[in-house]
């Protein structure tokens, strides 16, 4: 998602399916959405056509089908995921079976057709808070790195040296700072390139303060039975330690 784009309220919608009917459907749709204000800059019949359209256009969230003619929507997906700067991304299709996966791959919403108009603007809202956030962690001090939290009617500067952690929880992330928990509209895998050197990821839910790492202790849990997890300075809860992540952490824990 591009500043100048945030900075104008518009947001530029890119539909991605292999009827031509659904995809003015969409289009019509998306012109009777009152707020937040969405350009069409494209649409595209197959994954081939939306990245190329990728390359031409700066597109805030992209509409998916999941069915297509060669790649799908959901492998789609996770080649725009790769991109420098990747859209949101909102799945509208007639199959329910597949929401799970598509909101493992940080999916804003999942819709089903026929698309009603209040859901669509229920998405659309969740997309531009996420441009909110994004410009948030672009507009960070440079002498204090601080995270801009919109949250119940209020905007707060949380600075970076105060988080212990991110857990991504389904659709929203939760920011854990010594004395209160936050609540972000956002990507973990966004948070975990901008802040690479100050967290490190211990499964693919959560990053933690690598400055806030107090011990790597046996742990069982009920339904992953037993493994590992760490505990930090300033909470008392402790969080679960993937074995992919395990050797990095033991090294953190070590220095």
């Amino acid at each position: 998602m591009t500043a100048n784009t945030a900075a104008a309220g518009v947001l530029k919608a890119l539909v991605i399916d292999d009827e031509a009917l659904a995809r003015a459907r969409m289009r019509t749709l998306l012109g009777d959405c009152a707020a937040p204000a969405v350009q069409w800059v494209g649409e595209a019949a197959n994954a081939v056509q939306a990245m190329a359209q990728m390359q031409h256009h700066a597109v805030d969230v992209a509409f998916i089908d999941i069915h297509m003619p060669g790649a799908d929507g959901l492998t789609l997906a996770r080649s725009l995921q790769a991109l420098v700067q990747p859209p949101a991304l909102i799945f509208v299709t007639a199959h329910a079976e597949h929401a799970v996966e598509a909101f493992e791959l940080e999916a804003v919403d999942y819709l089903t057709k026929p698309v009603r108009l209040e859901r669509l603007q229920a998405a659309l809202q969740k997309v531009e808070r996420i441009v909110q956030f994004r410009r948030g962690l672009e507009a960070h001090s440079a002498q204090e790195d601080v995270l801009i939290i919109q949250e119940r009617g209020r905007t707060e500067r949380v600075p970076l040296q105060q988080v212990l952690y991110f857990k991504a929880e389904l659709k929203y992330i939760t920011v854990r700072t010594p004395s209160r928990s936050y609540i972000l509209d956002g990507s973990l895998g966004e948070l975990e390139e901008k802040y690479r050197h100050d967290f490190v990821r211990i499964h693919r839910n959560a990053l933690i303060a690598r400055r806030a790492v107090r011990t790597l202790e046996k742990h069982f849990d009920a339904v992953e039975g037993e493994g590992w997890a760490v505990r930090l300075n300033g909470v008392d809860e402790l969080l679960a330690v993937s074995r992919r992540q395990l050797a990095a952490v033991r090294e953190l824990v070590a220095r």
